[in-house]
């Protein structure tokens, strides 16, 4: 069925809202994409004059789509080489969504979409809705064909289990921008010592690379043994100029509203380094050098001023 130009204007009006959704519900910029995309095609095709609320029905229909990725999703990670970790956004970027409040932008954070991996389809996109766009309960129940009942159950704990795998610390442009500066002095510096004093007792490293990029299968846990990593990690050598084509610049920056390091190689990012800052100290590094996740990372760094970078690596 063609589209009126009053439709398709009623699903672009749609369409920030349906992406930064889609992204949250599936941690993947290029995935969320797909699932407008193919949410598009439902409205071309549907009786759009018997719709009576555009955006629930667009809604419905996208995080049905969603819900079923996830579904084949968890098949595919189950064989994905390595550590599976979300596509990171960087500020700016539309598809991070809304960040009035403390919840919605915890909900976008690079460590909750990462916690998201632990839900259920369902509890994910419960907490999604209810959390980052404020839905009620009974619209909902209503997407997902629950009782309005259901729907503040899955939430309470969905909630729950995201509250137990972090402690929520809000910190502000400047306190990041100090923050990856205090850590890439201590990185560079050689020594272990001033690494350790940054880091929790129990921090963690992880990285993903998809099979494409080197990267640890399994996460360096401690202070100690992530500063090691950490310390190697930013130590110059001839070998890893070979191996990424050149020095790489680093660049202090935000991503997914939280401090991180970018990496960037004759204009394209090779790496963001996602740091989860607590009242204690630095409790983890989620380091993303899977280049099929840093496409969109690209595309943002190239029509935005990033300013010079802090320094050259390697």
């Amino acid at each position: 069925m063609a589209l009126t130009v009053h439709d398709v204007d009623r699903f672009e009006a749609s369409r920030p809202r349906l992406e930064a959704i889609a992204y949250r519900l599936l941690g993947s910029a290029a995935e969320a994409e797909d699932a407008v995309q193919e949410t598009f095609l439902r409205w071309q095709a549907a009786d759009t004059g018997r719709v009576e609320v555009p955006e629930a029905w667009l809604t419905k229909v996208l995080t049905n789509l969603c819900l079923n990725q996830l579904t084949s999703a968890r098949a595919r990670r189950e064989t994905y080489v390595g550590q599976w970790l979300p596509e990171p956004l960087l500020a700016g970027d539309p598809m991070l969504g809304p960040a009035d409040t403390a919840e919605q932008r915890e909900s976008v954070s690079y460590a909750v979409l990462t916690l998201l991996e632990r839900l259920s389809p369902n509890e994910r996109a419960v907490y999604v809705l209810r959390e980052a766009f404020d839905y009620p309960h009974r619209e909902i129940a209503e997407i997902l064909d629950l009782t309005e009942a259901a729907s503040q159950q899955i939430f309470h704990r969905a909630k729950k289990h995201v509250a137990e795998g972090r402690a929520r610390t809000e910190i502000d442009e400047s306190a990041a921008r100090r923050i990856v500066e205090e850590f890439l002095a201590a990185a560079t510096s050689g020594r272990t010592e001033p690494l350790v004093r940054l880091l929790t007792q129990d921090a963690v490293a992880i990285g993903d690379g998809g099979g494409k990029v080197p990267a640890r299968t399994k996460a360096f846990e401690g202070a100690l043994a992530v500063a090691k990593f950490m310390r190697g990690l930013f130590k110059p050598g001839k070998a890893k100029r070979d191996l990424v084509g050149g020095s790489p610049e680093i660049h202090v920056a935000t991503a997914n509203g939280g401090p991180a390091v970018v990496v960037v190689l004759d204009g394209r990012v090779i790496g963001v380094l996602c740091l989860e800052v607590t009242a204690d100290g630095i409790a983890a590094f989620r380091s993303q050098a899977n280049p099929d996740k840093l496409e969109r990372a690209t595309e943002h760094w190239a029509a935005t001023d990033h300013g010079e970078p802090l320094l050259t690596i390697f």
